[in-house]
């Protein structure tokens, strides 16, 4: 104990009275008793006599260090204003906090006094206390001053002193108010032109000449205890300045240029304006306190978390007041029905869920209502089919989902049933995130400029303002009732460490003109803005915080605003969680978003951005929201349990949104509108209770459309697909290149309530590369294509109903699917320029191709089987050129081909038709290999994301007859 090591060996107790207080034999509980009593340096006299004594001493730290700590005049609770009923960790350890920081104002004496040639026979003057005050020898504060020597005490009895002029502090002295504080009040204007001076237990008021109270220049000043009303502070670098527990009522701090100033343990009420300004780049020029406020900083507590201490508390998702551990997440899926069932929620407009439709026959795409198996893979025939109608049997295994997050979302959601995050996506503490980034870790350990610590600023209009590449940190502090809490402009930082920020009648921390630094660990909740408002060119790190309950936005960042927005709780705000428009351009990453009242994360008004492996649950509106030019790239985030839809791109959003798990939203996976032109690749969409995909966009006139994509009427069968591919290729980046058709690629999209895709749309669209499997309604739907729809190179399987249907006044172009066991139809068409080219629609429980009246197909190149129905039916006036095909053998009372009427407008050319003969008859699909052909599809520049691709299929079919049913086989073909 460095306090009490210095006190003079002649004040430690005789032997023989420690050997009469060893040879009474009194218990320890009773000495503890006896030492309660002593004053501090009787105290240290015991603490010295040894070993055994040193511990008793140190054992009284709840009993007699408490109350020596309570009862200084000096000082307060160590944990107010915040937390006054919370005990230190050690009452002693507080209280030598304290002594030794009222000491440093007097570091630099020695120095001053040390004489070169007699520094060995001087003998230290000793300090003068010179009484202020009725009856006492000085009866004014100035006519003190004017006698006082270096490093005096001036005490000033109860009383209130008015002085009439300015004060000029020339000599280092110190002023202690005498009695309780409150007592002494001191109405003037003082300028302190010496090194140091340090004031105590004051209420400060400002003189009727000026509304400064305090100012100086160079020296460091130091206030404990005090109170200010109603003014001005100023410190000027190189000036420095320590505040401890101190009320500050409307009244102002001013820092210029300061190298370091400490406040702590104080409180701000009431600020008409700002309560702290720390302006402009800290001084280079350092005085001589600068070096003894970074050691007393470095010995105190830190705020930095430790393994053992910190933890960012994750919040329960019913209540915050209920935690989890951040090291698992459960997420619990409230109410008694599944949300991927379509009745769970309400339809869009004009959509047709498959419970609404179970048609039959010619126009119908569900033939058999049969029950869905869990794996997805669907027999074709039921236990109801008569075996001995059937001529052959073939076997068959279709192209699943492939497993993502370590396979956690593959299966159905079930009532009440909890999931376990995979460990990429579990938030880590605010210690494992400043380890893995070394610049985060410099910004939290860096002390420049203004430390602030464990203050309440309440009740005013501003808390801390920095600007002018000034520098602030504060750690620990509450700010509640204010306009706003920290604001950081003009190429200014700051580093925000564990503080609260609550009840803000605007944004809690606002940065905007290049501001930045680290906001981490902070508890920012009911504010009426947004928690965390980042705009014009600022660029901060924001980590590991709780930013909730806002009325409005979570964190807004705007115009050109960039920062890393990182493993944060983002929850039940009011609206958006993240809002990113006008050029904003942050990288968001790691973050939990979820229960918000609006989107989880709202890209709008040209905004950009990197999101990334965030979790985004449970919002009442879209999960990701991009609009209005709105270009995000969003990748790999897990997008579920949403009230709404998983993503919504509308109103010329456009962006890459790829390798994302979006599941179980009760509205859409993901649903494009309004002329929005997204990349859409290379994700997991499953168990949303509508459409996996939805296309609602539409355009007012063809002037609109982007050039060179007018009305395809030509029914060329190669189409435009030589400029499409093109414009693929035209650039790696999507968000460097014109992006003119919206593209939907690679997708795993399953088990969705409704058709696994919906077009509705009077825009050119890119359907690519997709396995879209086991839908609750059609595996794709095209009710509306104005302009060209090209369905490329997709696996389209075990779908509740058709693979695919084209409505009327449709064009849409099929090419080089595979279109296999689906409940209904194959393939689908009203529309009046169908292209269906180079596909495998192979296994439908329908036709395997029904071209319905006045529908207009071309029907080349393709590979056709169905095994209850017919290979192509023909109903009504339909135009089609049915040319160049291989139509394979159904049931044996089945045609291959079917034509209700014999319209001329049917052209049949050089088709081939299979029929068996004999047992030994066998199919292959060598050449070429089964459907789809992903290598030879066009290349995005997201095809280097491998993980989420559809895996090639198989590359024959093989028939064979057998004399029995073998239960481990579907009754179908097996792609091998």
């Amino acid at each position: 104990m460095p306090l009490l090591d210095q006190i003079p060996a002649r004040m430690i107790p005789c032997l023989e009275c420690t050997a009469t207080m060893e040879a009474g034999g009194l218990p320890l509980e009773l000495w503890r008793v006896i030492l309660a009593y002593l004053r501090l340096p009787d105290l240290g006299r015991c603490s010295l006599v040894c070993r055994a004594w040193w511990d008793l001493v140190l054992s009284l730290d709840s009993t007699r260090w408490r109350q020596l700590c309570l009862d200084c005049t000096e000082c307060r609770h160590p944990n107010w204003p915040n937390q006054p009923d919370v005990e230190p960790a050690s009452w002693r350890e507080a209280f030598k906090q304290h002594c030794l920081a009222s000491k440093t104002w007097t570091k630099n004496a020695l120095d001053a006094e040390s004489s070169a040639c007699f520094s060995l026979f001087c003998r230290r003057r000793e300090r003068r206390t010179l009484s202020v005050g009725p009856g006492c020898e000085f009866d004014s504060l100035g006519s003190a001053l004017a006698m006082a020597s270096l490093y005096d005490r001036i005490v000033l009895f109860p009383g209130v002193y008015e002085e009439q002029g300015e004060i000029i502090l020339k000599v280092p002295v110190e002023i202690i108010g005498h009695g309780k504080l409150g007592e002494v009040a001191l109405l003037a204007g003082i300028d302190q032109h010496c090194s140091t001076t340090r004031l105590c237990n004051l209420v400060f008021m400002p003189a009727w000449f000026s509304p400064i109270m305090y100012k100086t220049t160079s020296g460091h000043v130091q206030f404990d205890n005090c109170n200010f009303e109603n003014g001005h502070i100023q410190v000027h670098g190189p000036g420095t300045c320590q505040v401890k527990f101190c009320i500050f009522k409307n009244t102002h701090i001013f820092l210029y240029h300061v190298p370091l100033c400490v406040l702590e343990n104080c409180e701000f009420v009431g600020s008409e304006n700002n309560s702290v300004t720390v302006e402009g780049h800290p001084s280079s020029d350092k005085n001589w306190a600068y070096k003894y406020l970074l050691g007393l900083i470095k010995s105190s507590p830190s705020f930095l978390p430790t393994e053992d201490s910190d933890s960012l508390v994750s919040l329960d998702l019913e209540s915050r007041d209920q935690a989890w551990s951040p090291r698992t997440c459960n997420i619990v899926i409230e109410g008694s029905q599944s949300p991927t069932s379509p009745a769970a929620s309400s339809p869009k407009p004009d959509a047709k869920v498959g419970s609404q439709e179970a048609e039959v026959g010619s126009d119908g795409d569900r033939v058999a209502p049969t029950p869905d198996s869990s794996d997805g893979g669907l027999s074709p025939s039921g236990e109801d089919e008569d075996e001995d109608q059937l001529t052959y049997r073939l076997s068959y295994q279709v192209q699943g989902p492939r497993p993502v997050l370590g396979g956690s979302f593959l299966s159905p959601p079930l009532p009440g049933a909890s999931i376990r995050l995979p460990s990429c996506l579990v938030l880590n503490s605010l210690q494992q995130e400043l380890q893995k980034d070394k610049e985060a870790m410099a910004l939290a350990s860096s002390v420049q400029g203004c430390l602030i610590r464990k203050c309440l600023f309440r009740d005013g209009k501003g808390g801390v303002f920095v600007c002018s590449h000034g520098r602030a940190k504060m750690e620990g502090n509450v700010f509640r009732n204010l306009t706003y809490a920290v604001r950081c402009i003009h190429n200014s930082k700051i580093v925000m460490l564990r503080n609260d920020i609550l009840r803000c009648r605007a944004s809690g921390i606002f940065l905007r003109l290049e501001g930045g630094g680290l906001i981490a660990g902070n508890n920012i909740y009911h504010n009426a803005e947004a928690g965390v408002d980042v705009r014009k060119r600022s660029n901060p790190l924001i980590l590991c915080n709780q930013i909730h309950h806002g009325l409005r936005s979570g964190i807004v960042v705007l115009g050109n605003g960039k920062g890393v927005i990182r493993n944060n709780q983002i929850f039940s705000n009011k609206e958006a969680g993240i809002y990113i428009l006008y050029h904003g351009n942050p990288v968001v990453s790691g973050n939990h978003i979820f229960k918000g009242r609006a989107a989880g994360i709202a890209v709008n008004e040209n905004g950009k951005g990197l999101i990334t492996e965030n979790v985004i649950r449970e919002n009442q509106w879209g999960g990701v929201d991009i609009r209005r030019g709105g270009v995000p790239i969003l990748r790999s985030n897990l997008i579920c349990f949403g009230y709404s839809d998983g993503v919504v791109v509308g109103d010329q959003g456009k962006g890459l949104i790829e390798g994302n798990t979006i599941y179980a939203n009760k509205g859409c996976g993901v649903w494009m509108m309004s002329s929005s032109l997204p990349h859409v690749t290379s994700n997991h969409i499953s168990y949303n209770g509508l459409y996996g995909v939805a296309v609602f966009s539409q355009k007012d006139g063809s002037s609109e459309l982007p050039r060179g994509h007018g009305a395809q009427e030509n029914f060329s069968e190669d189409g435009d697909a030589t400029l499409w591919e093109t414009e693929l290729e035209k650039e790696d980046d999507p968000l460097r290149r014109p992006v003119s058709v919206a593209l939907v690629e690679s997708n795993s999209i399953n088990h969705n309530g409704a058709s696994g895709l919906y077009v509705q749309s009077s825009e050119p669209l890119h359907i690519v590369t997709n396995v879209i499997h086991a839908n609750g309604d059609r595996g794709i739907t095209v009710a509306q294509s104005s302009q060209l729809t090209h369905v490329a190179s997709n696996s389209i399987s075990c779908n509740r109903q058709s693979g695919v249907k084209v409505e009327a006044q449709c064009k849409v172009e099929l090419r080089g699917n595979g279109i296999y066991d689906n409940r209904g139809h194959g393939v689908i068409t009203k529309g009046d320029s169908t292209v269906v080219i180079e596909n495998d629609i192979i296994g439908n429980r329908g036709s395997g191709l029904q071209l319905l009246p006045r529908s207009e197909t071309k029907v080349m190149r393709n590979r056709i089987h169905s095994f209850r129905a017919y290979g192509i039916a023909v109903r009504g006036r339909a135009r089609a050129m049915v040319q160049d095909n291989i139509i394979f053998q159904g049931k044996a009372n089945k045609t291959i081909f079917q034509q209700i009427s014999n319209s001329r407008e049917c052209v049949m050319q050089n088709n081939k038709f299979l029929v068996f003969k004999k047992k030994s008859d066998t199919w292959r699909l060598a050449n070429p290999p089964a459907r789809p052909h992903l290598e030879n599809s066009p290349k995005g520049p997201s095809a280097v994301h491998s993980g989420q691709k559809v895996a090639a299929m198989a590359t024959r079919i093989s028939a064979r007859v057998e004399g029995g049913y073998h239960r481990n086989r579907s009754i179908f073909c097996t792609i091998l």
